[in-house]
């Protein structure tokens, strides 16, 4: 019987010093990527999580979560308090940041609606990794309040085709003490008027507005009319929406709100086949076509 010369220990040693110090590195790769792709997921769950409690109205409450470079943060209520007790705060591993946060309005949270569980502050929020800016993910937020590592409905602007019966209107005052919507239908005889209390449309509040009459549409010369407005990242920009109904929804009809007892006009529907639409007088900066 012969054993191992000190040579031949010293070779077997060098040999697994060496695949170790080959496997240290990619092993530490993985772990970032792995880093990576955990952090990203329980991003995804906790804004699912957000709109759960607030669809499911818990604590009576809205929720939202936050983003920072090293953490994201499920919060309650409407604005995001960094000193709330309540506060369930996600850190990020070292290995890993949150490089940019695009969301409508400019901030850094999402905050979804009762009810609905749509959000305004739609957008995206990359991920990547510190030591290699290459390996990036990004988390797609939309306005229907869908999540999602990729984006089917957030449309590009470039090549988009704009439907005229969607506008967003900077009104430059807020509606917060508004009472009332009210349609006003040209073509019936005399003109047909519909009126909608605002106020259980607001969140507590009012910092948000959202109303649409999908279940219950107004009838105008034996047509359905379906709008949906809503407050879009602040409650001075309004987004209109109209639904074409099959190219059935063309009455003319101009939409007011109604503040401080005055009917503020804010759009005016033409029933020409071009679908034209004219600003109103109480929408003191822009209209825009989406």
């Amino acid at each position: 019987m012969r054993g191992f010369t000190l040579i031949e220990a010293l070779t077997i040693v060098g040999i697994l010093i060496v695949l170790i110090a080959v496997s240290i590195p990619a092993f530490r790769f993985f772990q970032k990527e792995s880093d990576l792709n955990n952090s990203v997921e329980e991003a995804l769950n906790t804004l699912r999580l957000a709109q759960n409690k607030t669809t499911a109205s818990e604590g009576a409450s809205q929720y939202g979560v936050h983003f920072e470079a090293g953490k994201c943060v499920l919060f309650k209520g409407t604005t995001y308090n960094p000193s709330a007790s309540d506060n369930e705060i996600h850190n990020l591993p070292q290995s890993v940041e949150i490089d940019k946060v695009e969301l409508a309005g400019g901030g850094q949270e999402v905050v979804f609606a009762r009810v609905t569980g749509t959000t305004n502050q739609f957008g995206k929020v990359y991920f990547q990794l510190k030591t290699d800016i290459s390996k990036t993910k990004t988390i797609y937020i939309e306005n229907s309040g869908q999540v999602g590592l990729t984006s089917p409905t957030i449309p590009s602007e470039t090549g988009r085709i704009k439907d005229s019966r969607h506008f967003h209107f900077d009104l430059g005052w807020s509606i917060q003490n508004a009472t009332a919507l009210k349609f006003k239908f040209l073509s019936p005889e005399p003109d047909q008027i519909e009126i909608i209390d605002m106020t259980p449309y607001f969140n507590a509040d009012k910092t948000e507005f959202n109303w649409n009459n999908e279940n219950n549409p107004f009838v105008v010369n034996g047509a359905n009319q379906v709008f949906r407005i809503h407050t879009r990242a602040s409650n001075t920009l309004l987004c209109i929406h109209r639904d074409r109904n099959q190219g059935k929804n063309t009455e003319e009809v101009i939409i007011y709100i109604v503040d401080g007892g005055i009917d503020k006009d804010i759009v005016h529907y033409l029933a020409d086949t071009n679908d034209t639409a004219e600003k109103g007088f109480y929408v003191f900066n822009s209209m825009e076509r989406q």
